[in-house]
C-alpha cells in the first residue's frame, strides 16, 4: 500500500494572506478616496476661477459648454504656466469674443449667449 499525503497550506499562512488582503483592501479605499478629494479640490479652483472671469462677462457671455471645457482645461493643467494659458485663452478665444457683441441678436449668431 503506498500512502499518499497531500501537501497543504498551514493555518497559519492561511491567516497571514487573508489579513494581507484585507490590508490591501483598506489601502486602495484610502488612496482612492484621497484621489477623489484631491480632484474634488481642482474643480472647486477651477470653478472659482470661472467665477473670476464671469465678472468681466456683461450681458453677452460664453456657453456653458465653453465654460465646461475652461474648467476641464484648467483642472488638468499640470503646472501654474499651464493653467494660466488656459485661462488666457478662454479669455481671448471667449470673454472678449462674446463681451465685443453689444445686442441679443449679434451675441446669439456670434455662437454665444445672451444674459
Amino acid at each position: 500500500m503506498n500512502s499518499k499525503k497531500g501537501q497543504g497550506l498551514s493555518l497559519n499562512v492561511i491567516i497571514v494572506a487573508a489579513l494581507a488582503l484585507i490590508v490591501l483592501v483598506v489601502l486602495i479605499m484610502v488612496f482612492t478616496g484621497r484621489i477623489g478629494i484631491f480632484q474634488s479640490g481642482l474643480d472647486k479652483e477651477s470653478r472659482a476661477e470661472l467665477v473670476k472671469m464671469k465678472i468681466y462677462y456683461g450681458d453677452c457671455h460664453p456657453t456653458a459648454t465653453a465654460e465646461t471645457t475652461f474648467t476641464t482645461e484648467y483642472s488638468q493643467a499640470e503646472s501654474e504656466e499651464a493653467k494660466e494659458i488656459s485661462k488666457a485663452k478662454f479669455s481671448e478665444d471667449w470673454v472678449d469674443h462674446c463681451k465685443s457683441f453689444s445686442d441679443k441678436g449679434a451675441c446669439e449668431s456670434g455662437g454665444c449667449k445672451w444674459k
